[in-house]
């Protein structure tokens, strides 16, 4: 009986195998129609790989054009004709405003007033104290007044005048008592002192008044060239600096010339009231040298008299 039911059992076997093949593809159908919503999510989400080219030497498809830019506003460009090339002194004169070109005029003439006097009180200055020594050299060796205008007669300088002024009082106070006689004279000496101080410093107070002001003339034509160099930025659109700084620099160059006038002035200025202080002093001297001598021919009289009354 166990024989024949072997038999009987592997006889079966053939035809049972094609049934479980049968149901394992079934099965794997029925596990990949599952899988299939998964695998296209992933593959929504993921970038997929470009697979590589199967011959390398094959040509590539044209890559896409880029997108045009979006066109941004350029700043306008400058031409370089209407720019000043020559930066020298004398080209931003010529390419300054109306304004600053007045402004540097007026401050060079000024420059121009401030040598010239500086000249002119410097060589009268000179010559002046010269006289006015060798006048005092003679007053100091002369005995008498009258002696001393004798040597004098012949100029004209402050000198001869204070010594003229002295004689001409003592003439005309010939029949005066003496007691008021020197200080008749002193105010003489002192009118003809004060007018020769004012005569030897005019012209000085110009110098003064370029040294103050000269300065903020310049400053003037510096902001005035400021403005008009911001103008022209407004009016070129552009904030370029070849536009703003050839304005620039003709506004500066008045300040320079503002400075080279001024102090200059101030300068002469000082040297020239210290030599008219000078001046001053020596005529103050020459009046003491004129009294003395009055002094002594006063003197001189009163003792003539002294002994004629003996």
């Amino acid at each position: 009986m166990q024989t024949a039911t072997v038999q009987n059992s592997s006889r079966a076997d053939p035809r049972r195998r094609p049934r479980k093949a049968i149901a394992l593809i079934l099965a794997g159908l029925l596990i990949g129609s599952a899988l299939a919503p998964v695998a296209m999510a992933q593959t929504a989400t993921t970038p997929a790989e470009q697979p590589a080219p199967a011959n390398p030497g094959a040509a590539s498809p044209p890559a896409a054009a880029p997108l045009p830019a979006a066109p941004q506003a350029a700043e306008p460009t400058i031409g370089g004709a209407l720019l000043p090339r020559d930066l020298s002194p004398l080209g931003m004169f010529l390419h300054a405003d109306m304004v600053v070109k007045a402004v540097l005029i007026g401050l060079a003439f000024a420059s121009f007033v401030t040598w010239t006097v500086f000249v002119a009180k410097s060589v009268e200055l000179r010559n002046a104290r010269s006289k006015v020594r060798r006048a005092l050299r003679i007053l100091a060796g002369a005995a008498t007044l009258g002696q001393a205008a004798e040597q004098l007669h012949k100029r004209t300088d402050a000198a001869a005048q204070l010594v003229g002024a002295a004689v001409t009082e003592i003439r005309l106070s010939a029949n005066m008592p003496a007691d008021g006689l020197k200080e008749r004279i002193v105010l003489q000496l002192e009118r003809i002192e004060v007018a020769y101080s004012r005569k030897i410093s005019l012209g000085t107070g110009v110098l003064a008044t370029i040294g103050s002001t000269a300065p903020f003339v310049g400053l003037f034509g510096t902001v005035w060239g400021i403005m008009d160099s911001f103008i022209g930025i407004s009016n070129a659109h552009t904030t370029n600096l070849a536009v703003v700084a050839p304005g620039i620099a003709e506004a500066l160059l008045a300040t320079a010339f503002g400075l080279i006038a001024a102090i200059p002035a101030v300068v002469i200025y000082n040297a020239l009231a210290r030599a008219t202080a000078h001046y001053r002093i020596l005529l103050g001297d020459v009046s003491a040298q004129v009294m003395r001598l009055v002094s002594r021919d006063l003197d001189r009289v009163k003792l003539k008299l002294g002994l004629a009354a003996e």
